[in-house]
């Protein structure tokens, strides 16, 4: 069972609401990282919900805040959840796809995606929901970017659990592969109709270093690892298995993910084009990372690999571009007629997302204004973001240092704190983009229509 437009030879308009949401447990040195409360949705998601709906999106990602849902084993609070779904599907009319997990887990998973509990505990958690709200929302992404995930909680130590190193990294991807392996069953078992979309970032490096080329292609090939291990292709003749071996990784383990792996009925394909591709320089005794724009060259790139690898239906589920409104809506306009010519090369992609809707509060804000990403971030904006702070009377950190204008929407802060949403010219073309009739057309039409 499929969406409304997002069956076969048929493409929706979605939009998303940034959720992350991350409660460190009380031994963790790190604020609570809460996008809801950040960007002030928390107390204003009608109206929020509204303007997904006013800019002509049929679809919503939405995020379900596991970590304040499920409050101690077998105990749910589905307050919050039982109002905005409803409102969402029922008065609204919107498709949602419920991010299950947005790199945070409840605070009584001690060791978070690492701790023995975590498969069950989430498997427990998406059966729960998956009953409660059959019929209101039947798609489901068991844990969004696992790639990302590992990266913050596993190799670099940001997120918990904390862990660093690639043995690290493999810990926690293990975990969470399990943990969405476990989630599909549970959710299919409670709901026959579901329609399950596995979502992951798009991994694309390069480098004009000979020393660095053999990095650079681990990190690619490490990009799918994930989803090769999801879907039960990593067997003793993965060209990564004995990599993940010398990683820690159990054999006994490894060949249980190969026995009956679960299906996934859409891949989502998250893609940004001056941030998901990536430079590789030596900085001193480090490899460092630099973001490097390859506009809808990268997009295309991306789900072609993708594409070719895996063979499923595919929706961009994230994509967007942090600038100005000229900027921002040349990547819509440029990224939308890239989608239209990949489908007439026979690419079965059935959606575009913009994400965020509205702009976020950069992660670095949970951490004091330190640079946690995994590219590099000049040193200016890294200085502001640390000081933004100081003088404030009531200790409250300023968040406009750390908007990243990213969204159709924006935000500014006001004197009070708050953030206002203020519609941007980009806003007005999504919502013209949207509304134009593609019915099941496709090939070089449904490019030049898409995109005019």
């Amino acid at each position: 069972m499929t969406a409304a437009g997002l069956g076969p030879g048929e493409f929706a308009w979605a939009a998303g609401i940034e959720d992350t949401c991350v409660y460190p447990p009380e031994h963790f040195a790190m604020a609570d990282l809460d996008e809801y409360d950040l960007t002030d949705h928390t107390g204003n998601w009608r109206d929020d919900l509204l303007a997904v709906r006013d800019l002509g999106a049929t679809v919503l990602r939405y995020g379900v805040n596991w970590p304040l849902v499920h409050t101690a084993p077998g105990v749910f609070d589905w307050s919050m959840l039982d109002e905005r779904l409803r409102f969402a599907s029922e008065k609204l009319g919107l498709t949602v796809i419920a991010d299950l997990v947005h790199y945070g887990t409840p605070t009584w998973l001690r060791a978070s995606f690492a701790d023995a509990l975590y498969p069950q505990a989430v498997a427990e958690f998406a059966g729960a929901f998956a009953a409660r709200y059959r019929g209101v929302v039947d798609h489901v992404t068991p844990l969004n970017e696992p790639l990302t995930t590992a990266s913050f909680c596993g190799l670099r130590g940001v997120w918990p659990p904390s862990l660093t190193g690639w043995d690290g990294w493999t810990a926690v991807t293990l975990g969470v592969v399990e943990g969405m392996a476990e989630t599909i069953r549970a959710v299919r078992a409670a709901n026959p109709d579901a329609v399950v979309v596995h979502v992951e970032a798009s991994s694309l490096y390069r480098t004009d270093d000979p020393g660095l080329a053999e990095h650079a292609a681990l990190l690619e090939s490490v990009g799918m690892l994930p989803t090769d291990l999801l879907l039960g292709r990593v067997d003793a003749s993965h060209p990564l298995h004995a990599w993940l071996r010398e990683q820690g990784a159990d054999p006994e383990r490894l060949k249980r993910l190969t026995v009956a792996p679960p299906t996934v009925d859409l891949l989502g394909v998250n893609y940004y084009p001056d941030l998901s591709p990536r430079t590789l320089v030596q900085h001193g005794d480090e490899v460092a990372q630099v973001a490097t724009n390859r506009w809808s060259d990268g997009l295309a790139d991306s789900l072609r690999a993708f594409s070719a690898r895996y063979g499923l239906p595919m929706l961009i589920t994230e994509t967007s571009i942090e600038g100005d409104d000229e900027v921002r809506s040349a990547w819509l306009d440029d990224s939308v007629r890239s989608i239209g010519e990949l489908r007439a090369e026979g690419l079965d992609i059935r959606g575009y997302t913009w994400w965020p809707v509205f702009d976020f509060v950069d992660w670095s804000y949970a951490s004091g204004g330190r640079n946690v990403e995994e590219f590099v971030v000049d040193d200016d904006i890294v200085a502001a973001r640390q000081h933004s702070g100081d003088g404030a009377q009531d200790g409250r950190r300023a968040k406009t240092p750390f908007l990243r204008r990213m969204g159709v929407i924006r935000l500014d802060e006001q004197e009070d704190g708050r953030l206002a949403r203020v519609t941007t010219a980009a806003a007005e073309l999504y919502a013209r983009l949207a509304a134009q009739p593609e019915g099941d057309r496709t090939g070089t039409e449904v490019a030049d229509e898409l995109a005019s």
